[in-house]
């Protein structure tokens, strides 16, 4: 009987002792599925993490590429402009060739076609050359004809810099403008002040807002023209007396090379002569020669430009002076200075029967060489010295 009894007793303990065991296994394998599927989605989510990573990554890197292709284009938008400008130009007239020749019968002969056309291609620079020749004022007649003298008005400051003197009526003033980067000008009342021993305790300081860059920058009128530090081809017209930015532009196809091999920190070198402000500066498409533009001061918008002949590889400097380029040339090592290429923007000087001009009693090189035209003179910065040259001139044939 008591047999019997434990027999009743011992089946639900073993039934619960199995079912439990069993629930214990499914339980042990849902969490075996449960952590798999941490895992997995855990993979996924270190995947998803680091493809965001990368994908901000890239981003950024193509941000930086977008914005500083912008800020070229930006420079380039002139330079654009201009160049469309004058392929309409080409394609206009391309046009009235193309509707001059339907126009002509079969029966007349080809040499005849040819022989209008260049009638008219005559025709046409004739009437470019009055234009040029009423806007640059012809009446502008003396070429350089020597160079007589020198004077090494002092020796101040550090081997690259310009010095010069406003050559607007009434202006005597001396500006001084150390180095090929900076922002700081010195101001003297005369050239007296300039050459005192304490010349620098005299001068009157303006801080310019922008740096300038190289050491072509001039002063006409009370204005300062200038290239600015850390842009292609931006030209800052400055006041000197009321202290601000008055104007500025942009100057198509400058500022890639520099306008003189032997001037490396010069990309953009402006000039002051009889017919006010011009540009120099080189560029690749013409195989490094110098291109000269006409800038209306004013306005500052460019008037005309000109490709000339004169290379820059072994050039120091230039000058404009009535409307007549001067390309001064050195050795690497230093040397004599020397004019060996002229160009007449009017074609008025015949470039050809003009010998090779020296400059006077002096070794080593110039950093800036710049005309005025109110004096008659050159003002120089070499090695550091702020030289005057006084020059002989003779009529134009």
């Amino acid at each position: 009987m008591v047999v019997l009894q434990l027999r009743f007793l011992l089946v639900p303990f073993l039934t619960s002792v199995m079912g439990a065991a069993q629930y214990t296994m499914q339980d042990a394998a849902l969490m075996n599925y449960i952590d798999q599927r941490f895992l997995s989605l855990e993979k996924r989510l270190e995947k998803c993490n680091q493809d965001i990573l990368d994908y901000v990554e890239e981003f950024r890197d193509f941000s930086k590429m977008v914005l500083s292709r912008l800020a070229e284009l930006r420079n380039y938008k002139a330079e654009v402009k201009t160049e469309v400008e004058n392929l309409l130009t080409r394609i206009e007239r391309a046009q009235r060739d193309i509707d001059y020749f339907g126009s002509v019968t079969d029966s007349k002969p080809c040499i005849e076609v040819h022989e209008d056309l260049v009638k008219q291609q005559l025709f046409e620079e004739a009437e470019e050359k009055k234009k040029l020749k009423l806007m640059l004022n012809a009446s502008c007649d003396h070429m350089l004809a020597g160079i007589k003298s020198l004077k090494i008005v002092k020796k101040t400051g550090d081997k690259h810099g310009s010095w010069m003197k406003d050559p607007g009526k009434k202006h005597t003033k001396i500006y001084l403008l150390n180095g090929s980067v900076n922002n700081v000008i010195l101001e003297f009342a005369n050239i007296l002040t300039f050459m005192e021993s304490n010349h620098t305790l005299k001068a009157h300081r303006v801080t310019l807002p922008f740096p300038w860059e190289g050491t072509g920058h001039v002063i006409y009128q009370g204005l300062l023209f200038y290239h600015r530090y850390g842009s292609l081809n931006e030209i800052i017209k400055f006041n000197m007396q009321k202290r601000n930015i008055t104007d500025q532009m942009l100057l198509p196809g400058a500022g890639r090379i520099p306008a003189y091999q032997l001037s490396p920190f010069t990309k953009i070198d402006l000039a002051i002569d009889e017919q006010r402000l011009w540009a120099i500066h080189a560029e690749p498409e013409t195989g490094r020669n110098i291109v000269v533009t006409k800038i209306n001061h004013i306005t500052m918008a460019v008037e005309h430009t000109w490709d000339t002949p004169c290379n820059s590889e072994n050039a120091e400097a230039a000058f404009m002076a009535c409307n007549t380029l001067y390309v001064v040339y050195n050795f690497p090592s230093g040397g004599t200075s020397r004019i060996q290429c002229v160009y007449d923007v009017l074609d008025a000087v015949n470039t050809y029967e003009i010998p090779v001009l020296h400059f006077p009693k002096r070794q080593g090189s110039h950093s800036t060489i710049h005309y005025n035209p109110k004096e008659k003179q050159l003002f120089a910065w070499g090695d550091g010295s702020q030289i005057i040259y006084k020059l002989h001139t003779k009529q134009k044939v």
